[in-house]
């Protein structure tokens, strides 16, 4: 079963969309799919229906809805590409992983209190990171995240595991961006890091012309791994 399902504010004071979908028999545990900047299009609802697939209970929260509620965008149309630059800009991240946690809280309660972890793209990589390091999320994945090397300062926070996967032809992400992640991280006894040589931003994208078919396999496959050493 999945559908648009309301997820109320950590203040209580508000709700707002996110995409659920849910397994057929009892969770496994719960995921929350970060969006990339195109918000919960329907290459993010695909990635929860196939954690629903096997066995988990995913959740895509609309972090974008403080600014309009419902943004999709196709990352291959140029003007929608742009759009989506432009709320990036504007999006408060704080105020999201606020939401994030809000959703976490969800996922609790409805998977009967399993473990819940995050996996974001792009901007959602990102995000995942500052879950890790911000909230008490139990496992996070952050694929192609931009501006990881600007957080490194709260490292320090991070209690449970992260798996963050660096194309190396990342064009949002350089090559001295890339060695100030490797250097911040891979001595940190919570965070593996996975190399993909000469794959570009978006190569795990379900929907996309970015897709690397090969990589993303890969890629998907350990976090797959993770989760089910990390979760259940």
């Amino acid at each position: 079963m999945a559908g648009m399902i309301a997820i109320e504010t950590l203040e209580k004071d508000r709700s707002f969309q996110g995409y659920c979908a849910e397994p057929a028999g009892d969770a496994r545990g719960a995921i929350i799919v970060i969006q990339e900047i195109f918000g919960v299009n329907p290459g993010i609802r695909k990635k929860c229906d196939d954690w629903a697939e096997a066995g988990y209970l995913a959740i895509a929260p609309d972090l974008f809805w403080r600014m309009k509620p419902g943004i999709e965008l196709d990352p291959d149309v140029p003007a929608e590409f742009q759009e989506a630059l432009g709320w990036m800009g504007k999006f408060d991240q704080t105020q999201g992983i606020a939401d994030i946690e809000a959703t976490i809280h969800l996922a609790r309660a409805k998977s009967g209190g399993k473990k819940v972890g995050c996996v974001g793209y792009c901007l959602g990589g990102r995000l995942a990171f500052m879950t890790a390091a911000r909230t008490d999320i139990d496992a996070s994945v952050g694929y192609y995240g931009v501006g990881i090397d600007g957080l490194l300062g709260e490292k320090h926070a991070i209690a449970h595991p992260v798996l963050l996967h660096v194309p190396t032809a990342d064009h949002f992400v350089g090559p001295d961006a890339q060695k100030a992640i490797h250097d911040g991280l891979d001595d940190h006894p919570k965070v593996t890091i996975h190399d993909y040589q000469g794959l570009d931003h978006g190569f795990a994208a379900e929907m996309s012309k970015r897709r690397d078919e090969a990589g993303a396999e890969l890629a998907d496959a350990r976090t797959a791994a993770f989760f089910a050493e990390t979760l259940g």
